[in-house]
């Protein structure tokens, strides 16, 4: 009886979980929003991020936009090529990779590979008790830890959204032309037919909320580390796991959204 209790009781314990984790994610955006309207902005901490987050991310975002869209150019232009509208490509994958590949392939790259290392130094930081350092010394956590990485992404991550799609079309133009011999002129036509404004606005939106989320969980996990290295190797990986979670999570909400606001085109 007391075994079919315990697993009766999982569902809402894990609800109850998942709710205390939201709260702490509440306060702490709270606590940044302050450090963001009241706070010291350490100009030298915030360009040390950009460089670390921005530049440094650049490699990764370049050679996943790329193959994104050098790979769903073929696959486009294989399906596309039964029913006679080959020529089309250029139009879907400048679409899809504003709409959703570059924001999100850039969001789990950056998330991979920023999101941890945030993770991992704030949580070395909080095990080796430089966290309490920094509250003695009268500087406050998320004021000096989580306010230069917010900013940080903030610049970034629209710019490396830019960057991915950029190169992925730089990619399915060589792709299509070059290798299916699609006309260029027929392919650029339709990127430019076909993508506007609106379809930019939906990349930079979603590049500015999914950075919000990765800041906010890679900081909380480091912040709430313990028990040594293996709590920091804990709270890393979490970090990484939560983070693509929640962006693959927001993504579909944000799109249903967006889509009001930004309706998708039908000429296609």
């Amino acid at each position: 009886m007391a075994a079919i209790t315990g697993i009766l009781a999982l569902p809402g314990r894990s609800f109850l979980n998942f709710l205390a984790y939201l709260g702490q994610l509440g306060v702490l955006l709270r606590e940044l929003w302050d450090s963001v309207t009241k706070g010291t902005w350490r100009l030298r901490l915030m360009a040390e991020q950009i460089v670390t987050i921005g530049f440094g991310s650049q490699a990764v975002v370049i050679v996943t936009g790329a193959f994104t869209g050098a790979v769903f150019t073929a696959q486009s232009y294989f399906k596309f090529k039964d029913f006679g509208i080959e020529s089309t490509v250029g139009g879907i994958v400048s679409v899809s990779l504003c709409r959703e590949l570059g924001p999100v392939l850039a969001g789990l790259m950056v998330t991979g590979r920023v999101g941890a290392s945030m993770a991992a130094e704030i949580g070395t930081m909080k095990v080796s008790e430089q966290v309490d350092a920094l509250r003695v010394m009268g500087a406050h956590p998320v004021d000096y830890l989580v306010l230069p990485r917010f900013v940080a992404m903030m610049i970034s991550m629209p710019l490396l959204i830019a960057e991915s799609i950029v190169f992925g079309l730089a990619a399915a133009a060589v792709v299509g032309t070059g290798v299916f011999g699609i006309p260029f002129a027929w392919f650029w036509d339709h990127v430019k037919d076909h993508t506007n404004h609106e379809d930019l606005s939906f990349a930079m939106i979603k590049g500015f909320i999914f950075g919000i989320l990765i800041v906010l969980i890679s900081c909380h996990q480091g912040l709430k580390a313990s028990n040594g290295a293996v709590g920091v190797g804990l709270g890393t990986t979490r970090a990484v796991v939560f983070s693509s979670l929640a962006l693959l999570v927001a993504n579909f909400f944000l799109t249903m959204l967006l889509n009001y606001f930004f309706p998708l085109g039908t000429a296609l």
